[in-house]
């Protein structure tokens, strides 16, 4: 979607130094990596999908300027205008063509909160063990049988695992965990809508559709 370019102010310094710490994360996972901006009641909330965890990534912040604005834009470019995170208005750099995941964002609203999702010193703990394990299993193949594929089929296997008694899959959290999301001692909410199930912490949202957004390898990356 083309929009005309234009400044906009967060409501503090603050907000700009943990959206540039987002975008970082983001960018340290694809350089190319696009993001859909989507602004309105004095909010922006920032869209990205890191490659490997078929997952969809979600950083809001407060803004000074109540706007309305929703656009697919480099991140890589976002970051830059944020000017090294040392001030509270950036530039909107020009739209892009959005990829296809940019298209299928989850609903603003209708989410309820749904029961059994473990601590996040457990689910940390999940996530290590699974890191642990892909790479136990991955040694142990045969040098023939050491591809890329038989690495995704088990990286698949493992990721797919879903979190004690609700029906989130480990890569929402290991995707949580690596974006910075998933912190010690946070608060952290499984909320559900439709097709959707979202894990809620204070950082950041992480999003997946429990049809998958297809087409993606989840051979696991290091954990943040």
């Amino acid at each position: 979607m083309s929009v005309p370019v234009r400044s906009l102010h967060f409501a503090d310094a603050g907000e700009a130094e943990d959206l540039a710490a987002f975008l970082a994360r983001l960018i340290h996972y694809d350089r190319a990596a696009a993001v859909r901006l989507q602004a309105g009641g004095g909010a922006l909330a920032v869209f990205g999908r890191p490659p490997s965890f078929e997952v969809l990534a979600i950083r809001t912040a407060r803004l000074g300027d109540r706007v309305e604005l929703d656009v697919t834009v480099s991140a890589g470019e976002l970051l830059e205008s944020l000017g090294g995170a040392g001030g509270a208005e950036f530039t909107v750099p020009a739209a892009v063509t959005g990829p296809p995941w940019a298209g299928l964002l989850p609903p603003r609203g209708g989410w309820r909160e749904l029961p059994g999702l473990p601590e996040v010193t457990a689910m940390r703990g999940a996530v290590a063990a699974a890191v642990a394990e892909f790479r136990t299993r991955d040694e142990q193949l045969p040098a023939e049988r050491r591809t890329r594929a038989e690495r995704d089929r088990i990286g698949r296997e493992i990721w797919s695992r879903t979190v004690g008694g609700t029906g989130l899959p480990l890569r929402a959290v290991h995707a949580a965990q690596s974006l910075g999301f998933l912190r010690p001692g946070v608060p952290v909410a499984l909320l559900s809508t439709g097709a959707w199930l979202r894990l809620r912490t204070p950082f950041g949202s992480i999003a997946v559709r429990t049809g998958g957004l297809g087409g993606l390898s989840v051979t696991p990356t290091r954990p943040g």
